[in-house]
């Protein structure tokens, strides 16, 4: 552009001048500044370097002052430009594996157990027989080591001995519509199995769901409900031959008492049903929704029929029959409750002795619902017999009707108290509530003292009812203790060895496969180590789950 505004014709070589538009500069091309590497240094395996040429580093902050060049000059400098490309330039390649893409063939490679194998691919015991078998480390507790098959080999056999997979997806088919029939008949047999009992008798020994019963807070409950039982009965007499408020209100609550504590026993026999697919942690919340639904019962029997009872003869008041008989019955019941109410006192402090616990530690947290609910009916019990007496005895010094229902509506309220505290003492139970946090504390410190871990993060414990923890926990483990852990298991001599004999990548891979393997299974055994540590350290943690982070 310069050399058209002229006035003069100059010739133009390459865009020698500069040209500037505003603030910004364009340099000649044949002017840059041009380095190459002014140092190459070169590292071996070893970690040695070495310079293969250097030039003085203020050779670009020279350069990049402009100067006024003859044409003679440039050509100068594009041959020392051209000597310079001319010079090697050596690169050093990182050896790298290259990434292995995992399909589907290689997860035959998986271990699957005799179980699976038998159900999953419709085989039989002999088959499995024939195929190799591999030990490896048991997950349970009760066993060390159990037998493993390869995936591969169990899918061959399968259609050696079915002919083709179309063959076993029938054969799968068939015994599952077998499975969902027989599930549909099996109400059926359990029917046809207890009328066989009842018509030849049953000579099996008594069952371990029959022995609840005799014993800790089965024997509570049975002993409450026989009591409850003939209580009910002679309330209701007294009610009936004297027509006192207060008398219908203890036969109501007797009747209650009766009914939810026979709710309880049930409880107590579902929650002792082993634990199944559908329910891999058991039955014992049973007791806890029996607990919460008999607290119900007693709301809306109980409190609610005293109340309305009462509440009627307030608004309808008619006079009161003689009431000995009703004096009497009411003393009988206050024996009855107290020597029921002692035996539920004495089976809670046995048990609150036991774990540790105050008497009012162990109400509160209800760790046995079903005895928590019968101590609490029958303190409830003998309160309301000593309320229902105080206003007959009141009705019957003054001939005044409404003391009368007064006591009504006082044992109403009462039994509404108790009802209330049993609704929320077993929903807190069901919720899954932690435990102490001087329990958990120990639990922490256990894990956090031990060299392999490094750190725990979100520690969780939940109780899970009847003395049944579940012990949750995060752990960031020191991979340089495991290790150790393993090598020490190890001949290092003949190790040793083994990585002299390394010369190639693809021996490298194998030897580091080999031992990677071994390591993650000593990190498995180290995870079962602290787990059976934990169950030692508070037997009450029955389940244990660590994750690895």
């Amino acid at each position: 552009l310069r050399c058209r505004a002229a006035p003069r014709p100059r010739a133009c070589h390459g865009w020698q001048a500069s040209m500037k538009i505003g603030s910004l500069s364009y340099i000649p091309w044949n002017r840059l500044p041009v380095q190459l590497m002014s140092q190459v240094r070169v590292y071996t395996s070893n970690g040695q370097k070495k310079d293969l040429g250097s030039e003085d580093t203020n050779r670009s902050a020279r350069e990049e002052t402009p100067h006024k060049v003859e044409t003679g000059q440039d050509t100068t400098n594009a041959g020392q430009k051209q000597s310079s490309l001319k010079q090697p330039i050596q690169v050093k390649v990182k050896a790298v594996l290259k990434k292995r893409e995992y399909g589907p063939k290689y997860t035959q490679n998986n271990f699957i157990t005799g179980v699976r194998a038998i159900n999953e691919f419709c085989l039989k015991s002999s088959d499995l027989d024939q195929l190799r078998k591999i030990k490896r480390r048991s997950p349970h507790d009760d066993t060390e080591t159990f037998t493993v098959y390869l995936r591969s080999d169990v899918e061959a056999k399968s259609l050696e001995v079915w002919g083709s997979p179309e063959a076993l997806a029938r054969e799968r088919k068939r015994r599952k519509e077998a499975e969902i029939k027989y599930r549909e008949n099996l109400f059926r047999n359990q029917r046809l199995l207890w009328e066989y009992k009842e018509f030849f008798g049953n000579t099996k020994p008594r069952s371990s769901t029959a022995t609840m019963f005799f014993k800790g807070p089965g024997k509570v409950v049975m002993v409450a409900i026989c009591i409850n039982g003939l209580n009910f009965f002679f309330k209701l007499l007294a009610w009936v031959y004297t027509g006192s408020a207060s008398m219908f209100s203890e036969a109501i609550h007797s009747l209650a008492d009766t009914c939810n504590q026979a709710l309880l026993a049930l409880g107590i026999s579902q929650s002792a049903r082993t634990p199944d697919p559908s329910h891999p942690y058991g039955f014992t919340n049973m007791r806890y929704i029996a607990s919460l639904i008999s607290g119900v019962g007693i709301f809306m029997m109980g409190a609610g029929l005293s109340w309305y009872h009462g509440i009627i003869g307030l608004l309808q008041p008619h006079p009161v029959e003689s009431l000995l008989w009703a004096y009497c019955i009411l003393a009988g019941s206050l024996v009855s409750e107290g020597a029921t109410l002692l035996v539920a006192i004495n089976e809670i402090r046995r048990s609150a002795r036991a774990k540790g616990l105050s008497f009012y530690q162990y109400v509160v947290q209800s760790r046995d619902p079903s005895t928590n609910v019968v101590l609490l009916e029958d303190a409830a019990a003998v309160l309301s017999v000593a309320v229902a007496a105080t206003c007959m005895g009141l009705t019957s010094l003054t001939g005044n009707p409404y003391y009368d229902s007064v006591g009504s509506l006082g044992v109403g309220t009462l039994l509404g108290t108790v009802s209330a505290f049993l609704i929320y003492t077993n929903t807190e139970a069901l919720l899954g509530r932690s435990i102490e946090p001087e329990q958990l504390q120990r639990l922490t410190e256990l894990l956090e003292s031990d060299p392999v871990v490094r750190a725990i993060h979100d520690v969780k414990a939940t109780d899970m009812g009847m003395s049944k923890v579940r012990f949750k926990a995060e752990v960031d483990f020191d991979g340089r203790v495991v290790t150790r852990s393993y090598l020490e298991k190890q001949d290092i001599e003949q190790l040793l060895q083994e990585i002299q004999q390394v010369k190639t990548l693809e021996e490298l891979e194998a030897f580091m496969l080999k031992h990677g393997e071994n390591i993650i299974d000593t990190l498995g055994a180290e995870v079962d180590r602290l787990e059976k540590d934990l169950k030692q350290r508070n037997p009450d943690v029955r389940h244990v789950d660590l994750e690895i982070l």
